[in-house]
């Protein structure tokens, strides 16, 4: 009896150490913060920063930036094809612009991609580990993220498991992302959204993003696009801030890729906007700075040429 009371102790005492070690990450950042706070910076940035950046050249950068995506239940390996091949063509037929950062599809679409992607320089991303919901088994996580990789994925988006995350399992969270980076390796980015609309609050946005960065993430992201909230202005204010204080906590500098919802050329300036007053110039490349969408290239291109185009 004594001895199982000794088993409990140790195991509370272990218990309150790992419980420990996550409040000490989150200690090194600001994550009092409250969601009226975030609302006012974001609303003072877009009305004094975003008109200076409503510009051509601002938005041929933007084009560079996107993450070209199509993740419908309706894809089919003839419409992937169609859809890369849009991307080879482009760049015949507009060869002063810069081509999209990225093409997105499910892992069952990764070798059309590979096989049939001609143009340098775009990568090819696939949303791994169950996407949208996360919810399966870690086996079937990383058993789904090799064979992606192993079918030419350059990039892998895998979805925090968002209930792990609201039930407080710290560690659970840590566990599965830091096994599904160890899957991609070091030459495969990988991308952690955090489905922000589901997680709700500034302050859980914050710490879901110390505990994806610190699992691992190459990339934050905030949102699949499945759910009813995808990104805003100000879920990416907050996870620009948690980027900004872990890459001068660790200077480690880990990418912002907002997704979902992103429908108008003016959004696309708005976390522009964000991402140059929050992190600065060094993130405004199409490497740290991508935008995922299946809408926004052709209003993008249209506005650009001034006519509308539709292209993809």
């Amino acid at each position: 009896m004594a001895e199982n009371h000794d088993h409990t102790q140790e195991h509370q005492h272990i218990h309150a150490h790992e419980k420990s070690k996550y409040e000490q990450a989150f200690s090194k950042y600001n994550c009092d913060i409250k969601d009226s706070d975030v609302a006012e910076a974001v609303k003072k940035i877009i009305a004094e920063k975003v008109p200076e950046n409503d510009t051509l050249e601002v938005k041929k950068f933007l084009f560079g930036s996107i993450e070209l995506t199509t993740l419908k239940t309706t894809d089919s390996d003839e419409s992937v094809l169609a859809f890369t091949e849009r991307v080879n063509e482009f760049e015949n037929a507009y060869p002063a612009l810069p081509h999209v950062a990225t093409i997105c599809v499910y892992p069952c679409f990764a070798k059309i991609v590979s096989e049939s992607l001609e143009v340098d320089g775009v990568e090819i991303a696939c949303v791994s580990g169950s996407f949208p919901s996360s919810q399966a088994r870690i086996e079937v996580k990383v058993a789904e993220t090799a064979l992606a990789i192993q079918d030419g994925a350059t990039e892998i988006d895998i979805v925090l498991p968002v209930g792990k995350f609201l039930s407080g399992d710290y560690e659970g969270v840590c566990d599965e992302i830091n096994e599904l980076k160890q899957t991609c390796g070091e030459n495969v980015a990988m991308k952690v959204i955090l489905e922000t609309g589901d997680i709700v609050t500034a302050a859980n946005i914050k710490k879901a993003s110390i505990l994806s960065m610190y699992s691992g993430a190459d990339y934050i992201k905030t949102s699949t696009g499945k759910e009813k909230i995808s990104a805003t202005p100000e879920a990416a204010y907050v996870m620009c801030q948690a980027i900004k204080e872990y890459y001068d906590e660790t200077g480690i500098q880990i990418g912002f890729k907002p997704a979902g919802g992103i429908n108008t050329p003016m959004d696309a300036v708005i976390y522009y906007t964000i991402v140059k007053e929050v992190l600065g110039e060094k993130w405004l490349t199409n490497k740290w700075f991508r935008m995922g969408t299946s809408r926004l290239a052709n209003l993008l291109l249209s506005e650009i040429e001034g006519k509308e185009i539709k292209f993809f």
